[in-house]
C-alpha cells in the first residue's frame, strides 16, 4: 500500500494555534507531510494560487492525495475518520461530543484574551500591558469552565489525551506564559500538556524574527 501524501499550509511565523494543532494531529497519526508556509503579513493567502487550494483562504490548509481541506477541527475529524489509529478524540460518543465543544468554543470566543493576549506571546515573548477588565472577566470564564473539565484531577481532559488538550493548553497559556495570574492547577495542566513530544515539535521550528505586533492568527 502506498503512503498516503499530505501537504500541510501554516503561517510563515508559525504563531497560529489551529495551524499547530493540525500539525500535532499529524504527528500523534505519525502520518508524513510536507510543511509549506504563507506569510499572512503580507496577505499571501489571498494570493491566486493559494486562494485556489483553500476554499476559505485560511491556515491551516490540509491537502491529502488532492482533497484540500481547511479550518482545523475539520481537519482533525476528517483525519482521525480515515485514519483511527491513536484516535485524536475520545472513544466515548459523549467526551468525544464534549471536545469538540471544547474546540469550537475556543475558537469562537474568548475575544479578549486573543486580542490583548495573542499567540506571539506564546510563541515570541511576553507583553507588559496589564489586562483590560474585558479581559479580565474573559479568563474568569475560561478558569471557570477549564476547572469543571479538570475536576477529576487527571492531567487530560477525558482520561486519555485528545487533541482539544493541546487547544485548551494553548489558550491557558496565552495568560501562563506572559506571568498572568491563573490558578495554579490550570497552570500546572498547560505546562504539562506544553511537554507533549509532538507539541515540542512544533515549539523548535525554526521563527523568523518580529518586529512588529501582529497577531497572526487569534
Amino acid at each position: 500500500m502506498s503512503q498516503p501524501k499530505f501537504e500541510l499550509y501554516a503561517d510563515a511565523q508559525y504563531a497560529s494555534p489551529y495551524a499547530m494543532s493540525v500539525f500535532v494531529a499529524l504527528h500523534e497519526k505519525s502520518l508524513p507531510f510536507t510543511l509549506h508556509t504563507v506569510d499572512l503579513d503580507k496577505q499571501a493567502n489571498r494570493a491566486a494560487d493559494f486562494a485556489a487550494t483553500s476554499l476559505t483562504q485560511r491556515v491551516p490548509t490540509l491537502i491529502h492525495d488532492g482533497f484540500a481541506l481547511s479550518e482545523s477541527s475539520a481537519i482533525t475529524e476528517y483525519l482521525d475518520e480515515v485514519f483511527p489509529q491513536s484516535a485524536l478524540y475520545p472513544e466515548d460518543r459523549r467526551d468525544r461530543a464534549r471536545a469538540r465543544q471544547v474546540q469550537a468554543w475556543l475558537r469562537s470566543d474568548l475575544m479578549p484574551i486573543r486580542a490583548e493576549r495573542s499567540t506571539e506571546v506564546v510563541f515570541y515573548g511576553p507583553t507588559a500591558e496589564p489586562l483590560s477588565p474585558a479581559a479580565q472577566d474573559a479568563a474568569r470564564k475560561l478558569f471557570a469552565a477549564a476547572q469543571a473539565l479538570l475536576a477529576h484531577g487527571q492531567p487530560n481532559l477525558f482520561g486519555d489525551w485528545c487533541i482539544a488538550d493541546v487547544d485548551l493548553a494553548l489558550m491557558l497559556n496565552r495568560l501562563v506564559l506572559n506571568g498572568d495570574a491563573v490558578p495554579l492547577p490550570l497552570a500546572d495542566y498547560a505546562r504539562y500538556q506544553w511537554q507533549r513530544p509532538t507539541v515540542q515539535r512544533w515549539l523548535a521550528l525554526e521563527r523568523p524574527r518580529r518586529d512588529i505586533g501582529i497577531d497572526v492568527a487569534l
